[in-house]
């Protein structure tokens, strides 16, 4: 008689080896192992199925696997894989920018490749920095919301306002001042407050999450407001960075946030949705002002910053393709009917008296819950599992539960959201 084998499951195999991103082993110490995923779903090893409802952290806008990127990108791969970007060029990349600066904000001219988010506003804030070094002004400080969230590499935590995630490294960060976010009633004070500050003429640049918190539990804040810090800092010279890591690609109802405000930003920082998901990439763009800064017959004043995986030909595709997507009738009707959608569940829920407050903008909708809870506690991991058990993947923020499911989702499977969160409210 032979032997049967004993096939071990995927999430027994994660914990020989693996190290997982904002985990902590010894309190969590189990995965669970998804084996494939298809539109606006995600399978586990054992064949169950939750509706992706934050969308895998807001990067498969068009649902997972979809064929028409997927083509696009095994057509590419054919014909080329991966090329150095120094000192060679490809027509994905000029493809990309050639389409992107279609729907950028108009001042946007020139693009730098990375690798992701956190290194998108890394270069971001380097662009700002060695602007002004290019120059011959000494300015080096950086100006940054309360509460906001850039990545996790070492300029972007600076600029981040979450301790949970930076609190081991703070002593090394570069100098960084922080300004609440605006709202109508204390806009006029930050204005006071920037106006001398400014007399110093030591900020180098400002880094924002225009009209959305993402990490910060999708904390909204004022367009107007916004506006009248943003024109304040042009006025002075301090370069404005836009991370649109989260909000850009159609999630707040246009293109970027940014499109919601007049002054737009001198650089933007992109990647998520950039991509569709299937593959990383990072893109910060600028004016062709600051570019200007670094174009020079010095050879220092150039931006030495490089990624070996810079425009890779298969990410620049994947961007093409989610690019064509977005800008389709069809995911545009659909991120009107979830705008709809939103609205219509916000007011069944929004005077439930375990609902503390709800926010919306485009496909974004966030409602905390009347109760005090832990970013990572326990009650926020009962709430987790609660919705996993309901076969939706929700992420919550500490009492907030939000959605940011793909833009392809139907109403039916909307629904099934809507219904998982009533069942939380009326849980705990």
């Amino acid at each position: 008689m032979s032997k049967v084998e004993v096939v071990e499951k995927l999430s027994q195999r994660d914990k020989k080896h693996l190290w997982h991103p904002l985990t902590q082993h010894k309190m969590h110490p189990n995965m669970l192992a998804i084996a494939r995923a298809e539109g606006a779903f995600l399978y586990d090893e054992d064949g169950k199925e939750y509706i992706d409802g934050i969308s895998s952290w807001y990067t498969c806008m068009y649902g997972h696997c979809h064929p028409y990127i997927l083509g696009k990108v095994m057509d590419q791969m054919q014909r080329l894989d991966q090329v150095v970007f120094s000192g060679f060029t490809h027509e994905p990349a000029v493809r990309l920018s050639e389409e992107l600066i279609k729907i950028l904000p108009g001042n946007q001219e020139k693009m730098f490749f990375s690798d992701n988010g956190s290194t998108a506003t890394e270069i971001g804030i380097k662009m700002a920095l060695q602007y002004h070094f290019n120059r011959g002004e000494k300015r080096n400080v950086l100006l940054a919301f309360e509460e906001g969230f850039h990545g996790d590499t070492f300029g972007a935590m600076s600029v981040s306002g979450l301790s949970v995630y930076n609190g081991p490294f703070e002593e090394f960060f570069i100098e960084v001042e922080r300004i609440p976010v605006p709202t109508s009633e204390n806009i006029d004070g930050i204005v006071e407050q920037l106006k001398k500050r400014l007399k110093n003429n030591d900020l180098a640049g400002f880094i924002y999450e225009p009209l959305v918190q993402g990490a910060a539990a999708m904390k909204m804040h004022d367009a107007d407001g916004l506006e009248q810090i943003l024109a304040l800092l042009k006025e002075h010279q301090v370069l404005t960075i836009a991370d649109e890591v989260m909000t850009g690609f159609g999630k707040t109802g246009k293109f970027f946030a940014s499109d919601y405000l007049s002054t737009k930003p001198d650089i933007m920082c992109l990647s998520k949705a950039l991509t569709a998901g299937l593959v990383p990439m990072g893109l910060t763009t600028c004016t062709e002002e600051v570019y200007g800064a670094f174009y020079s017959d010095d050879i220092a004043k150039g931006l030495f910053h490089g990624h070996t995986y810079t425009a890779n030909p298969l990410a620049c595709t994947a961007a093409l393709s989610a690019l064509e997507l977005l800008q389709t009738d069809q995911v545009q009707e659909n991120i009107s009917n979830i705008v709809r959608w939103h609205q219509e569940f916000n007011e069944e829920v929004k005077n439930h008296p375990k609902v503390a407050g709800t926010r919306q903008l485009g496909v974004i909708y966030a409602l905390d819950l009347n109760v005090k809870m832990e970013r990572y506690g326990n009650l926020r991991d009962r709430l987790f599992k609660h919705f996993m058990d309901s076969g939706v993947f929700l992420r919550p923020l500490g009492n907030t539960i939000y959605i940011l499911a793909p833009f392809i989702i139907s109403k039916e499977q909307m629904e099934k959201i809507y219904d998982a969160i009533r069942s939380a409210i009326e849980s705990i």
